[in-house]
């Protein structure tokens, strides 16, 4: 699954995230015949409120040779298959995928955390009159965002900004922990509306290199429209050492980790009445991008970026961009820039 190895699964149905992939090995030993094989999206939205399409896709899997005739063969429709929101199904078999864990592919979830987030992931609202918000006001706009910060896209990129020290495209701020504590999990109805406001900023997080980070990404119920999220981490792959439903808490939830063998992947869906968490270690130096992969959520700004510094050594420095890179031209770029990447053969940083 997302490249690393699992344990073998026999199952007559998957789930995936948008992002995700995983290997499937199908076996061709019924009968001879046609069967049907079906698709269906796991929604946890409320339908009545978006009306999305929750239509079932399908194709037929027609065996041929020997004497079976399959023009005179009925086809029976698949009904095993889970429903929209069948949480039960969607929970157990996310439950069953466990890292191969062998030992020519060992596991190594971090243990001594030097760093930890609790991030929200949220439908929000934007507001055109900041004096006079609500949910229904004329001209507001949807928007989403991670700690209550809807992440703007800069005039430049962070990779390029960051490697030549440039100012003012983003800042290191990002939040670790949500500005107000609530009830993440409650019905849409006892919210203070006020909650679902938003702020648009680009701010990112610092990680030193070789940080072992553990992240809760708490799920919401702000709007009614919310759903789960699939969230996608560009440079490193994770463990995914927790799962749950409600409001995490810190006490209780870290008892259930599973710290031998979780699964190592680079996308994840986060229950939006629920909880998810992930631990890595930064070992990969650059910009690394995270963002909601359903690609409207993105646009929104369910997004914010991390920060990977340099480390002692050169495999461990990011690296220059290419010579055949075009260069930028606007004022933002023009006169003497130290970049953070100066290195010597040693991998010694020269611009310190």
């Amino acid at each position: 699954m997302d490249g690393a190895y699992i344990k073998p699964i026999n199952s007559t149905y998957i789930m995936v995230s948008p992002g995700q992939t995983i290997d499937v090995l199908f076996t061709a030993n019924q009968s001879p015949g046609n069967y049907y094989m079906a698709v269906r999206q796991f929604s946890s939205e409320n339908p009545s409120v978006t009306g999305f399409d929750h239509s079932l896709g399908s194709a037929i899997v027609e065996y041929s040779g020997g004497e079976y005739n399959s023009s005179s063969s009925s086809v029976n429709y698949p009904h095993n298959l889970p429903q929209n929101l069948d949480m039960k199904s969607g929970r157990e078999f996310v439950n069953r995928i466990r890292s191969l864990d062998s030992e020519d592919y060992p596991t190594s979830v971090p243990t001594n955390i030097t760093t930890r987030m609790y991030i929200t992931v949220s439908m929000n609202v934007l507001c055109k009159n900041s004096t006079s918000c609500s949910e229904q006001a004329m001209g507001n706009m949807l928007a989403t965002s991670l700690n209550n910060i809807s992440w703007v896209n800069p005039e430049m990129d962070v990779l390029q900004a960051y490697y030549r020290n440039i100012s003012g495209i983003y800042t290191e701020d990002f939040p670790d922990f949500p500005s107000i504590m609530y009830n993440f999990t409650s019905d849409y109805d006892d919210y203070d509306l006020n909650l679902v406001v938003t702020n648009q900023a680009t701010k990112v997080k610092v990680l030193e290199y070789g940080e072992s980070v553990e992240i809760v990404f708490q799920g919401t119920t702000l709007l009614q429209g919310s759903v789960n999220h699939p969230m996608h981490l560009h440079g490193h792959s994770f463990y995914v050492v927790g799962l749950g439903y409600g409001n995490f808490n810190n006490e209780t939830d870290p008892q259930t980790y599973n710290l031998v063998d979780p699964p190592k992947v680079n996308t994840f869906g986060v229950p939006k009445s629920g909880w998810l968490t992930i631990r890595f270690t930064a070992n990969n130096p650059g910009v690394w991008f995270w963002h909601c992969h359903l690609d409207r959520h993105m646009t929104w700004g369910m997004n914010t970026a991390f920060i990977v510094k340099n480390g002692g050594t050169k495999e461990s420095t990011l690296r220059p961009p290419p010579s055949y890179m075009p260069t930028c031209t606007g004022s933002s770029t023009t006169g003497h820039i130290r970049t953070r990447n100066s290195v010597d053969d040693e991998g010694k940083d020269k611009s310190q």
